[in-house]
């Protein structure tokens, strides 16, 4: 049985870290950081953002890499009541800017080679305190000088002066006796700010409740607890920590189970092989995509992974094809999950005590989630056993989205008394409660397990000088899950713009998920009788042709 050792995220880590002093809790890069050090890591940087002004309630950007520092600044926050916005490192200034502008935060944590984009945007933004690390900070001395002499570490700018400081500086200066007690803020305090893709183009922030994540968090450990008994994991970090995948991942084992942590700073291939090797890697959380490449890998014969018991899809639809083959070569399933980041990452979830998972199903519906499934147009129940568009709610729900009225009333519904989360995927539930996905609204866009809002590409493809007017849709693709295609009406008379001159518009101004692969000029697109466009239309025409062929 798996319990929760406190009612919040640091108490529950505080909890886990007496009672597993020596335990390793943190692997990176060969070096092993038990709990005993990463609580006073975690202790000293946050009493130095305390002393910087940091306070309950603030937002702070963790703008990183999956690196120790992430852990130790994430949970620092939490020790203060403060909340992490976490935000993609490889995001340009362009999306930089509107984040910290729609969070308002005053404090960013970055790395050293993004720190550009950082400088970019201070003078148009609140920040006004901008702390700098590197990939590697907390390794040895002797570590850093091969990987410098080697050219195996990246080279960022490290500036001084005022509002500019060092992470090691304050990791070594912070007094934790200065710092206030903790003390617990209630259940529905918001423990992080994710962003997700917005119907109107631009990114949304999620707060999600701590109640919500710690019991979802609490429901992914279970998931494998048929397998891997609590406290004997070791769990590898496969997903990043600015999606709910990797930020669930990281915590599980902090927060319940005083296991180590495998943390890679990206996902290459051999090294995540040579982990799971190395440390007898146990569990591994996800997208599709990446358990495809793995198949696919000319050298994963080479590495013993027989180590691993349970390995969980999620973020997008897991392929009948890759759950089989996967089986078939080492022995254990490919289990699947089905959540999205408004639902703190999990509706549904395969539980290993269950034994294989059903075919094309993503695991039961988690205990505390109420469900509901509608007509889209209408919101009427659709008969038992039908397909139709998944409402779910629980216990402590997200209400509504971060600065985002409008938005929040279109996504999120009073319905009896709660709030109803409208997820806008088509889903079937069998008696069992085993989740079948169906299709998605041609809204959204799935490509390697990111939810990408068609209307977000669309927002800066009609930015460019030469475009009249844009539609974007996913392309189905076993190997990403869906490719972003765009469709757009240039203006008359334009000449010299190709579709490589629109792709490094989007390559400037989004990260490298969002921009299209493929780009078709037209001379109109199809609209509805009140001028909406018809994505589903264009995404019809696409799988039509790709059938043909």
């Amino acid at each position: 049985m798996i319990d929760l050792l406190s009612d919040t995220i640091y108490g529950s880590f505080a909890e886990v870290a007496k009672r597993n002093p020596d335990n390793s809790a943190l692997i990176f890069l060969g070096e092993r950081y038990d709990y005993t050090v990463l609580k006073e890591m975690i202790l000293r940087f946050s009493a130095s953002l305390h002393e910087l002004g940091v306070k309950e309630g603030d937002r702070v950007i963790l703008y990183l890499y999956n690196l120790p520092q992430t852990v130790i600044a994430w949970l620092s926050l939490q020790r203060l009541n403060a909340i992490p916005v976490m935000v993609a490192p490889v995001y340009t200034s362009y999306d930089l800017k509107y984040l910290a502008s729609d969070s308002q935060a005053e404090v960013i944590l970055c790395m050293d080679t993004n720190l550009n984009y950082v400088m970019e945007i201070l003078p148009e933004t609140k920040l006004k305190k901008v702390i700098v690390t590197n990939m590697v900070d907390l390794l040895p001395l002797w570590k850093k000088i091969i990987g410098r002499g080697f050219d195996r570490i990246p080279k960022g700018e490290s500036p001084s002066g005022s509002g500019f400081f060092s992470f090691k500086d304050l990791l070594k200066n912070g007094r934790p006796s200065a710092l206030p007690d903790f003390r617990a803020m209630g259940k529905s305090r918001t423990s992080v700010i994710l962003y997700t893709g917005g119907t109107t183009g631009l990114p949304k922030g999620v707060p999600l409740p701590e109640s919500l994540f710690l019991n979802n968090v609490k429901q992914w450990r279970r998931a494998e607890e048929g397998v891997i008994p609590l406290g004997e994991d070791v769990v590898i970090l496969g997903g990043p920590m600015y999606h709910i995948i990797g930020l669930a991942t990281m915590a599980t084992p902090l927060v319940l189970g005083g296991e180590p942590l495998i943390v890679l700073p990206r996902v290459v291939l051999d090294a995540l092989f040579d982990h799971v090797q190395r440390y007898k890697g146990k569990s591994f959380f996800a997208v599709p995509a990446l358990f495809r490449m793995i198949l696919e890998h000319d050298r994963v014969d080479y590495y013993d992974l027989s180590s691993l018991r349970y390995c969980g899809a999620g973020g997008d639809v897991l392929p009948s094809e890759i759950a089989n083959r996967w089986i078939k070569k080492f022995g254990v399933p490919l289990y699947q999950g089905y959540g999205c980041t408004e639902t703190s990452g999990l509706i549904s979830v395969s539980y290993s005590e269950d034994g294989i998972p059903a075919e094309g199903a993503a695991g039961k519906i988690v205990p505390d989630v109420d469900f509901k499934l509608v007509k889209p147009g209408t919101l009427e129940p659709v008969p038992a056993g039908e397909p139709g568009e998944l409402l779910v709610t629980s216990p402590c729900p997200v209400t509504g989205y971060w600065n985002k009225p409008e938005e929040s009333a279109e996504c999120f519904l009073e319905i009896g008394g709660k709030i109803w989360y409208r997820t806008k995927d088509i889903v079937r539930v069998d008696n069992e409660k085993r989740l079948y996905f169906e299709d998605r609204s041609v809204d959204m866009i799935k490509h390697k397990g990111y939810r990408i809002a068609a209307a977000e590409v669309e927002r800066v493809l009609q930015e460019h000088p030469s475009v009249v007017s844009a539609s974007v849709v996913g392309i189905p693709d076993p190997k990403v899950g869906e490719r972003i295609k765009a469709f757009i009406v240039l203006k008359e008379d334009i000449k010299g713009i190709s579709s490589y001159d629109l792709q490094k518009w989007c390559r400037d101004r989004l990260p490298s998920y969002k921009v299209p692969s493929y780009i078709e000029v037209r001379d109109m697109l199809p609209k509805s009788k009140v001028g909406k466009y018809l994505r589903r239309e264009l995404r019809d025409e696409e799988i039509r042709k790709s059938q043909k062929d």
